[in-house]
């Protein structure tokens, strides 16, 4: 039972601590500091928000086989319409981040319903919809920005510190209670598992996708909120797949919570994922690397680990061959045998005797 624990706790950290361990050393060869601002806390709980639960509403569709390119288009529209309706009534920040919820939950249903009536490829359904979703965003606004930088009450979410953690618990509890503890997310489960299996049982297939659809809305509607609070604006003028480009962030997270989940829990694999990729971005900045070395590090961080996923087996049997040669390598050279010192069978004695 130790050893299995150790093991857990090996496989569910080695990752995020190895990456601190890694960049800290990184950032001092280099005379910087890793948390190099006085702000370095904010952006670590705020990154470790946004990327959390983008990877969490990328994963729960990703795992059932529906790769959904909807997600910035359904953050920006969120935010674009909670942001219009506060700005508009003076109601504030509550307005907006409950418009914008609601409104994240309603387009998340939407997309689940033209996959599951229409019957195409989610992959071509998701296209469509974040086609759709942009347009409405810059009908409503006319291709502007919708802009609110001086309004106190609504930017000052993203500058709190303990809202970003709070944000960070409370969708943790949420995604796992709604995923690991409910009806819900049994069924969830047992269609990833064994679709045929599951539906002939009695489970509905069809309204269990539209529910994965309207809590991915939900997480992102979250991620817009946030975006939309930090910045003072939302650029709601972005055409042709301009939204897409926060769903790329995800990506690698999504593949390192999963490799976590295998040792603990997936969701809380997508937290250490974020917090891991997180830390890289901070130490991009502390490092003052341009935005083009940024993205072929970032590239080649996801290809990397691709490939040791791809050969993880060769690698394990590899690591084990090393250890066990190095285990059964003699201590020293062996006593010749003469006939003055025969070889002697081995005396065992009742202790160690089997």
């Amino acid at each position: 039972m130790g050893a299995g624990l150790m093991r857990r706790a090996t496989g569910t950290l080695i990752i995020p601590v190895g990456a601190f361990v890694v960049l800290t050393a990184l950032c001092s060869l280099n005379g910087v500091s890793l948390f190099h601002t006085d702000d370095s806390l904010l952006l670590l709980t705020r990154g470790v928000a946004t990327t959390m639960l983008t990877s969490m509403a990328l994963a729960i569709n990703l795992n059932s086989g529906r790769f959904d390119f909807s997600l910035g288009a359904m953050a920006t529209l969120s935010s674009v319409v909670g942001a219009t309706v506060a700005i508009q009534t003076g109601g504030g920040f509550a307005v907006m981040a409950l418009v914008t919820i609601g409104t994240g939950i309603l387009l998340g249903v939407v997309s689940g319903l033209v996959y599951v009536l229409l019957g195409i490829s989610p992959m071509v359904c998701s296209l469509g919809i974040t086609l759709l979703y942009e347009g409405i965003s810059f009908a409503i606004t006319g291709g502007a920005n919708v802009s609110f930088l001086l309004d106190r009450g609504l930017t000052s979410f993203a500058k709190s510190t303990l809202a970003m953690v709070l944000v960070v618990a409370v969708g943790l509890v949420l995604v796992y209670t709604v995923f690991d503890r409910t009806r819900f997310g049994f069924d969830y489960r047992a269609l990833i598992t064994g679709q045929a299996a599951a539906v002939a049982s009695g489970t509905k297939e069809k309204r269990n996708a539209v529910l994965t659809y309207a809590v991915s809305g939900a997480l992102m509607s979250v991620v817009g909120l946030i975006i939309a609070s930090q910045m003072g604006y939302i650029e709601a003028g972005k055409l042709n797949f301009g939204s897409i480009g926060i769903m790329f962030t995800a990506f690698l997270p999504v593949f390192i919570g999963g490799y976590i989940g295998r040792f603990s829990n997936d969701k809380l694999g997508f937290l250490l994922g974020a917090l891991t990729m997180t830390l890289v971005g901070l130490a991009f900045a502390a490092l003052s690397l341009s935005s083009t070395v940024q993205s072929i590090t970032n590239a080649l961080l996801l290809v990397g680990f691709l490939m040791f996923l791809s050969n993880e087996e060769r690698i394990g049997r590899a690591w084990r061959s090393v250890t066990h040669r190095r285990g059964a390598s003699p201590s020293g050279p062996a006593a010749p045998t003469t006939a003055a010192t025969p070889n002697k069978a081995p005396v065992t004695s009742g202790v160690n005797a089997s």
